[in-house]
């Protein structure tokens, strides 16, 4: 009976250890059959969408019609009648600077100017009045005395023929009348050319500075007094009624701020993409999702050190209708280069080359299959496909793993 129940048991135990080592076996087989061996990629779908190439950096507000009063000389602010911000017409009075030393110097270029013309007048005159009368009554006397001296000759000449008059007395008569010729031609010559070149040089000069220091201070004086060239806003004040300028300080500016110059700095690499008539879109910080827009005038000509890059200038003019773009302003720039709609694109990811030809992996029933396409437009995001693959296709971006993709292999997708 032992004996039996031994044999009992040891087949009891023979069959737990077949039973569990075939659970195990199945468990194994199961997971050998249920292992997959695939890529897990993110893919995308071709479609359509609008593309376009743009040039991103950044710009200067700046006035298209700018006025600038600088302080013509020192002195100090008499009165200050507009504030910043301040919308101004032409003609309008906006500060008034102290006036009384330039008008103390205008009074005395004034009097050099008169004082210079006099002399010119007593130039042209061969004197002043008093010398001119001198002048006449000394000639009137000298032609009495040639008269004199003539008639004296003539008669001592007659009598001479006569034996009445010695040829001394003829002789010293002679010379009576030529010492009072030579005095009516020195009188007369005084009369007409009494100053000589240098001397009328030295008085035209003179006249010519007077009318300049007075010319000089009449404008100083009008710069004293500053109003408004054109309609348009105060965007700078810097002084006060009563503070003292220095020669040169900046008193105002004034702009007609309803179109505004944007200045953009285009990076030297990107300059050969700018073509005029280019779209420019212009962005504040200050004021997110606004929009200004304008367009490429001129291509850079030349190359300039902005900062720490080398960049080229290109200008556009935009409405600024609501003024809220100031002159000064740090502006975003984006340039649009081209622009497609309605195109097929790609992500940027999923295009790759091998020898600068573009390729992607299309995805075909979970298998990678290497597809050469052609390109279009390209941009930071996007590329423009213009052949090889059809709308709606599916293209990996790249595993999930970090496994590289290559041609047939078995994927598992996971749309972006």
């Amino acid at each position: 009976m032992a004996d039996t129940h031994r044999n009992q048991g040891g087949r009891s135990r023979r069959w737990i250890f077949w039973t569990i080592g075939a659970v195990v076996a199945v468990i194994v087989l199961a997971s050998f059959m249920g292992r997959d061996d695939s890529v897990p990629v993110v893919a995308a779908t071709v479609s359509r969408a609008p593309i376009r190439s743009v040039v991103a950096t950044n710009g200067k507000v700046e006035p298209v019609s700018n006025f600038e009063a600088h302080a013509p000389t020192g002195t100090t602010v008499k009165r200050v009648l507009v504030k910043e911000g301040d919308h101004v017409k032409k003609g309008q009075l906006l500060v008034e600077l102290n006036a009384a030393t330039a008008r103390s110097q205008a009074a005395q270029a004034m009097a050099q100017v008169k004082a210079s013309d006099a002399d010119v007048h007593a130039l042209q005159q061969g004197g002043t009045h008093e010398e001119v009368l001198a002048n006449q009554a000394q000639l009137v006397k000298a032609r009495g005395d040639l008269d004199t001296a003539q008639r004296n000759l003539e008669a001592l000449k007659k009598l001479q023929q006569t034996s009445a008059a010695s040829p001394a007395e003829v002789k010293s008569a002679q010379n009576q009348y030529d010492a009072a010729a030579a005095q009516v031609k020195l009188l007369e010559s005084r009369q007409k050319d009494r100053y000589s070149q240098p001397e009328v040089e030295r008085v035209q000069a003179e006249q010519n500075q007077a009318q300049s220091a007075y010319s000089a201070a009449e404008d100083v004086l009008s710069q004293l007094v500053i109003r408004a060239p054109f309609n348009g806003v105060v965007y700078s004040l810097p002084v006060k009624q009563g503070a003292y300028v220095n020669p040169g300080d900046l008193i105002l500016q004034e702009a007609d701020l309803s179109k505004v110059l944007v200045r953009a700095f285009v990076d030297e690499p990107d300059i050969a993409r700018l073509t005029p008539g280019d779209r420019i879109e212009v962005t504040w910080d200050a004021m997110p999702g606004r929009m200004w827009t304008g367009s490429v005038t001129a291509i850079p000509s030349e190359i300039k050190l902005h900062g720490t890059r080398n960049v080229g200038e290109t200008t556009c003019i935009v409405g600024n209708n609501d003024y809220k773009l100031l002159p000064n302003t740090n502006v975003g720039i984006t340039i649009v280069t081209a622009e497609r709609n309605n195109v097929l694109t790609i992500p940027r990811e999923s295009l790759r080359l091998d020898d600068s030809t573009p390729y992607v992996y299309q995805v075909v029933n979970n298998v990678l299959h290497r597809t050469t396409v052609q390109t279009g437009l390209t941009n930071l995001t996007k590329v423009e496909i213009t052949g090889g693959i059809s709308e709606n296709s599916l293209v990996a971006i790249g595993s999930t793993n970090n496994k590289p993709l290559k041609d047939a292999l078995p994927v598992r997708v996971i749309r972006q």
